[in-house]
């Protein structure tokens, strides 16, 4: 089956369901837990990364040889983890994994299964540069591959390679121009879309806000050219934008096709998040204000996530802003 037609889960799948390899040990806690995360509201997304903390947890514990239930952990258990990945991955996991962590004993222990062992634990320091940029050369070769065909002589319009061609080309092209999160953009549906305004509007953002994203002409009429395909596919009566082999595309959809399309390419794999730092880094670097940045990715004006999002490629900025200003030039 090929990989570019379809999301590689579906959309009602949720990362709980999709894991095979929970120890049963921990598995009724895990999900009396998760019933509780969705009880207070939180996204699908954040369950996810809660989750896969408690679980990469639980497997280092399995493979040396530590306690797996919770009422049998210890506080250096956690340091000792928190450690390894710091060590062997790197300090922005180890803050992911430490929050995930911090949440589930925090929930033991109101809900009297097992002691706080994080209680009085500092996060790690987080000390790793920001993720590198996508190259123009990978970016216009994305393009490239996705770019839809002219269809041959006899050819029927709109095939399935045709359609899916002109969906990736449409996700690319509004990864690049507006850096919008994965979720954002798995989450769009056909009312969210006016091509008219060149707009797009996110509803279902991390942070809870709607927002109003502008769209380029190229990323207008890329989504415009999908659009006029999409009838074509047998789940078009479904309320989502983009479509896969199955139904609409998930997240983990979008990361597999980008995953897929960097192989056909012939480029280094590239993550769906380096969009978003992508998109940053080329609005400051054409003169864009951070304030109107900020409102277009969906931070809070004088948020530090715009400092460490705007720090990837800072220095090429710089190189570029003193080319432009050149203060010796002038004397």
């Amino acid at each position: 089956m090929n990989p570019l037609l379809i999301p590689m889960w579906r959309a009602s799948t949720a990362y709980s369901e999709r894991m095979t390899s929970v120890n049963p040990l921990v598995a009724p806690l895990r999900s009396s837990w998760v019933r509780t995360l969705r009880a207070g509201g939180k996204s699908p997304r954040t369950i996810e990364s809660y989750l896969e903390g408690v679980d990469s947890f639980t497997r280092w514990c399995e493979e040396s040889g530590r306690p797996v239930m919770p009422t049998e952990q210890r506080r250096a258990d956690v340091e000792e983890f928190i450690g390894w990945l710091i060590t062997m991955r790197s300090s922005g996991t180890a803050g992911v994994r430490y929050r995930s962590l911090r949440q589930w004993f925090r929930w033991l222990d109101v809900e009297d299964e097992a002691d706080d062992v994080m209680a009085g634990m500092s996060h790690p320091t987080l000390n790793e540069s920001p993720p590198p940029i996508i190259r123009d050369e990978h970016l216009r070769a994305l393009l490239d591959i996705t770019r839809p065909k002219r269809r041959k002589p006899g050819e029927l319009a709109n095939s399935a390679r045709g359609l899916a061609d002109r969906r990736d080309h449409a996700i690319l092209r509004v990864l690049i121009d507006t850096g919008m999160r994965r979720g954002e953009l798995a989450a769009l549906t056909l009312t969210d879309v006016d091509l008219e305004l060149g707009v797009i509007t996110i509803r279902k953002a991390k942070t809870k806000r709607g927002r109003l994203v502008p769209l380029g002409a190229k990323a207008a009429d890329a989504v415009d050219r999908y659009l006029r395909a999409r009838p074509q596919h047998r789940h078009a009566a479904r309320p989502e934008l983009w479509l896969g082999l199955h139904g609409p595309l998930t997240g983990e959809g979008v990361r597999q096709i980008i995953k897929a399309r960097c192989v056909q390419a012939g480029i280094p794999h590239v993550h769906v998040h380096q969009f978003r730092h992508t998109a940053a880094h080329r609005w400051l670097l054409a003169g864009g204000q951070e304030q109107d940045l900020a409102r277009i990715a969906g931070w809070t004006p004088g948020s530090a996530m715009l400092g460490r999002y705007g720090a990837s490629a800072a220095e090429e900025r710089a190189r570029e802003a003193h080319r432009r200003i050149a203060p010796g030039d002038s004397l």
